[in-house]
């Protein structure tokens, strides 16, 4: 028996890669920057975005509800993986210095730190961690053509959200020493409602914006 396995690929040779971020910079502008300079404006660009959405803040604890989600599902999805990764690096290592993070904080302490010889984790700094993975295989799915269909779209962020939290729930669960079933409740199944209402706009977006640049497969 043969089991057939679906393609991840969505899109013909020519247009793998591809992704709306590339649409984002004016033509007159990007003509007078190198290719270089566009890349590293859209993935400072991207990180800056997510810095202002972690002014959205609804405290809660152990972990606050912020508007990061949706900025770290964007961010991927419009800048493809390796801008994306490098977008939510560039992020988490701004934190390191600057109040970017959740509620204005700052410091590697938000991730992890040494203290009398042992290695402390800061409770949310698995979703710092999951941001960066998510950003990066929502970015890779988007440069499938997932992001050109509001089906794929929703399946991509989807599957993007629940990276953040498959890396943020367990590490809560550590760094706070809580049971399963408390890090759960507390890490992700309260915020299920808001995350679906971000992730169905977020995936709504993309589809809306390949339609408005022109580039959807069936319109070429």
């Amino acid at each position: 028996m043969t089991i057939t396995v679906p393609s991840l690929n969505r899109l013909p040779a020519a247009e793998r890669g591809i992704t709306i971020g590339d649409f984002l910079v004016p033509v007159q502008l990007g003509e007078r920057i190198s290719s270089r300079a566009r890349h590293v404006a859209l993935i400072v660009a991207g990180a800056l975005l997510v810095a202002l959405s972690a002014r959205i803040v609804i405290p809660t604890t152990p972990v606050p509800i912020t508007g990061q989600t949706f900025a770290v599902l964007l961010v991927g999805g419009a800048l493809g993986a390796r801008r994306g990764f490098l977008s939510l690096s560039l992020y988490v290592v701004m934190g390191f210095f600057l109040p970017v993070y959740a509620d204005g904080s700052q410091g590697v302490a938000k991730i992890a730190t040494i203290d009398g010889g042992q290695l402390v984790l800061g409770a949310t700094g698995g979703y710092l961690i999951g941001f960066v993975v998510a950003a990066t295989v929502v970015g890779r799915l988007a440069e499938l053509g997932w992001d050109r269909s509001i089906g794929g779209a929703i399946a991509a962020m989807a599957i993007g959200n629940l990276l953040i939290y498959a890396v943020g729930v367990p590490w809560l669960m550590f760094a706070a020493d809580l049971p399963a079933s408390t890090a759960i409740a507390e890490g992700f199944t309260k915020f299920i409602p808001g995350d679906v209402l971000k992730l169905l706009l977020a995936a709504g977006l993309f589809p809306a914006a390949w339609w408005v640049v022109g580039r959807r497969p069936h319109e070429r």
